[in-house]
Parts: C-alpha cells; sequence; structure tokens
C-alpha cells in the first residue's frame, strides 16, 4: 500500500530463513534509494515498533527499509510457541544474514546499512556473509550481565533469571512475557541462552571457537558505529563498549544523552519510539 502523505510504500511479505519463513515489512522511498537498511530489532521487541523510525528513514532520508520478525515471534509464529527449538543464536546467525539477503534481492546494487537494536547487533562479528554490509549501526547493544545494572534494576534482572521466571518457563514450555509484563511471549530456548549470556561475567566469549563462530569484523571491512544511551539501564554503557572491542580498533563509539535532544529519557528501547524522533538523525549521522 502507499502512504501518501510521505509517498512511502509499504509492503508485508516472507521471506527464507533456513527452513522457515519469516514475516516482513519493507518501506520503500518514491525515488530509487542508493542506501538500504536492514532493521534487526531488540529482543521481545516486534517489527510494529519500528515503523515510524523506517518510515522516516524512506520519506526524510530516501532509504528503503526492511523490519521483520524473528522465527517463531510475533508475525513469524506459525505454530505452538511451547514446540519452537529457536535460540537466540539462530536469531543472530541464520536470521539476520536471511534478511541481508532479502533485502540484496530486492536491491542488488544499493549500499547495505545494517541497524542492529540491542541483540540486533549483539552477535554481529559472528555472523556470516558480512561482507556485504557497507555500514552497521548498533543502537544500545552490549555483552551485558547482571553486575551491570544499576539498582533498583539490578533487582528486576535478579528476579528475571534467577526467580520466578525460570520455573514458570519451565512449566509452560515459553516464557510467558504478556503474563509478566515482559510484553512478549519468547520461546523457551531464547530464554535459556539469553538467560546464560546475561548471568556470566563475559556473556558468550567463552563459546566463541566452539558452540558460536569465532568473532572476525574485519571480514565486513564495514564502517561500525556503536551507540550508546547514558540513561539506558538495560545495557548501560560499559557493557556497550565491551561489545565495541568486538567489532575492532576502528569502531566509533558514541555516547548519547537524552539532554541533548530535549527528552527527558531514552533508554534501551526509547531511541526507535516516535517521541524520541529528534533522536533519529543523530543515529544515522
Amino acid at each position: 500500500m502507499l502512504d501518501s502523505q510521505h509517498a512511502v510504500d509499504v509492503e508485508d511479505f516472507q521471506f527464507p530463513s533456513g527452513q522457515t519463513q519469516l514475516a516482513a515489512r519493507l518501506y520503500t522511498p518514491a525515488v530509487e534509494p542508493q542506501t538500504v537498511v536492514v532493521l534487526n530489532g531488540a529482543t521481545g521487541v516486534p517489527r510494529d515498533y519500528y515503523q515510524h523510525f523506517a518510515r522516516w528513514l524512506a520519506a526524510e532520508r530516501g532509504m528503503a527499509c526492511l523490519t521483520y520478525d524473528y522465527r517463531d515471534f510475533e508475525h513469524s509464529l506459525t505454530g505452538r510457541l511451547k514446540d519452537s527449538k529457536a535460540t537466540m543464536a539462530d536469531w543472530a546467525l541464520i536470521d539476520m544474514p536471511a534478511a541481508r539477503a532479502e533485502m540484496r534481492r530486492h536491491y542488488p546494487r544499493a549500499k547495505l546499512w545494517v541497524i542492529g537494536h540491542s541483540v540486533g547487533g549483539m552477535l554481529g562479528p559472528l555472523q556470516p556473509e558480512i561482507e556485504q554490509i557497507e555500514r552497521m549501526i548498533c543502537v544500545c547493544a552490549g555483552l551485558v550481565t547482571v553486575a551491570d545494572h544499576p539498582w533498583p534494576y539490578k533487582g528486576l534482572a535478579t528476579l528475571f533469571w534467577y526467580g520466578h521466571v525460570p520455573p514458570l518457563v519451565h512449566l509452560l514450555g515459553f516464557l510467558p512475557g504478556k503474563l509478566l509484563g515482559f510484553g512478549a511471549d519468547l520461546p523457551a530456548g531464547v530464554y535459556w541462552q539469553w538467560r546464560k549470556w546475561c548471568t556470566s561475567p563475559t556473556s558468550y566469549l567463552p563459546e566463541l571457537g566452539d558452540t558460536l563462530p569465532l568473532a572476525d569484523w574485519s571480514r565486513a571491512n564495514a564502517t561500525a558505529d556503536i551507540i550508546a544511551f547514558e540513561d539506558d539501564q538495560t545495557v548501560p554503557p560499559p557493557a556497550v563498549w565491551r561489545l565495541a572491542e568486538l567489532y575492532g580498533p576502528t569502531a566509533r563509539r558514541h555516547l548519547l544523552e537524552p539532554k541533548d535532544f530535549g527528552l527527558s529519557e531514552i533508554g534501551h528501547i526509547g531511541a526507535f519510539a516516535r517521541r524520541s524522533s529528534a533522536v533519529w538523525p543523530r543515529l544515522i549521522a
């Protein structure tokens, strides 16, 4: 359908990722885009949350933007969630490269940018076929552990990983995020791997070269911008900078503060909210 007010074409479709299909939405500007963006969402954040940012990229910056839901999540869920075998690594190592391949199919000659929100950028250096990326923008992505969180958020995180949540996941066979006020239900495999990494002092680093591929961002030959927000309690700046090290010495680190954009707060999720539109030009600067 055509968004006549902003001259943006919005198309819903599915594309293959391994043995499954992912639900996607493509925002296309009125002019032929010279740059296209694949937007990898945060854990538990559906593609629809990014619609205002994606439409802004297309209407105001002339960039096509692909948003999508990871396997067995939101619009991409087709069976029973309790039957899902998906893991967070599947999202990062299979679904994210598949989304890039899909965007390349639509726009084989345009510059390809990736914007990774939280988990959307957390495993970038491990992924296959990163050679096709021309710019990586990580927003609030980091190697976070419980010790990084300030109080009282640390108490909530501790309950999420060690309190009543693990027994519920065991009982139900999935993370009942909607029931818990988390906002989204997730496959059990995603929760358990997420828990393992967030409760380890060094996240997934001990698994590199074993259960996970080695990290080698130099294969991409691409600019990497690593963005942290001063008021992000979920993935605070120190955790973001640890991830920046995996993106190598040329990665550019940016610490942003809400007051610089006339905002009282941004936090972990807020950068892509409509109320934070003042931040958007800075994310892609």
